[in-house]
């Protein structure tokens, strides 16, 4: 029974790390079903130039991640009768990169909203692997409340903070990125080559 890791991308900045996360699942193996939020999308043309439209997925989703796409099925976010909307559609789990401030708050609270929303809420009430990557700083009372709730429910929350050990003061944005996704992927129990990990060596781990 085919059982993916569901991805879901929310409206926040910070698309490159869904899309290097997305990489590295498809890279172990790993078979993925995405969902973009509304938000997402526009997020995502301003960053990247990309679009994601719901009848021309295949396309529109190799264009963005650049690779061919393997064991990847897309789930439109409207689509609130999707298989992840219910808590019997297999799944090994599912991680919100990058998490926005309003993904956090539905989630949290069981709102919803779309589909994005109601697939995390399930990964949790099934007590699978869910992985939360908010990215806004500074953070309001309101959002760290929310964050803890999602703790408390049973997530990971992992915020997008890439450590500079392995790299040094010139790391590149890709090295950043390959960091923070390479911590979801630690979450997710899925193994990786996405960072130089630390071996209790000063400076063993930098590329200069």
């Amino acid at each position: 029974m085919r059982t993916p890791w569901i991805v879901g991308v929310s409206g926040a900045s910070g698309t490159p790390y869904a899309r290097t996360v997305i990489g590295a699942l498809l890279d172990a193996g790993e078979p993925v079903d995405l969902i973009v939020s509304r938000a997402a999308r526009l997020t995502l043309l301003d960053e990247t130039g990309a679009t994601v439209r719901d009848a021309h997925w295949k396309d529109d989703v190799a264009g963005w991640l650049g690779r061919e796409l393997g064991d990847l099925n897309y789930w439109p976010a409207g689509d609130l009768a999707a298989g992840p909307s219910s808590g019997s559609y297999p799944a090994r789990g599912m991680a919100v990169v990058p998490a926005s401030t309003a993904a956090c708050a539905g989630i949290a609270i069981g709102l919803s909203k779309d589909l994005l929303q109601r697939a995390a809420e399930v990964n949790l009430k099934e007590r699978r692997r869910t992985v939360i990557v908010p990215r806004e700083t500074p953070v309001t009372r309101s959002h760290l409340e929310h964050l803890i709730a999602l703790h408390d429910a049973g997530a990971v929350v992992l915020p997008a903070s890439p450590g500079f050990y392995g790299a040094g003061a010139r790391a590149t944005a890709g090295q950043l990125v390959d960091f923070v996704a390479g911590k979801v992927l630690d979450a997710l129990g899925v193994p990786h080559e996405l960072f130089t990990r630390w071996t209790g060596d000063l400076g063993s781990g930098r590329q200069d």
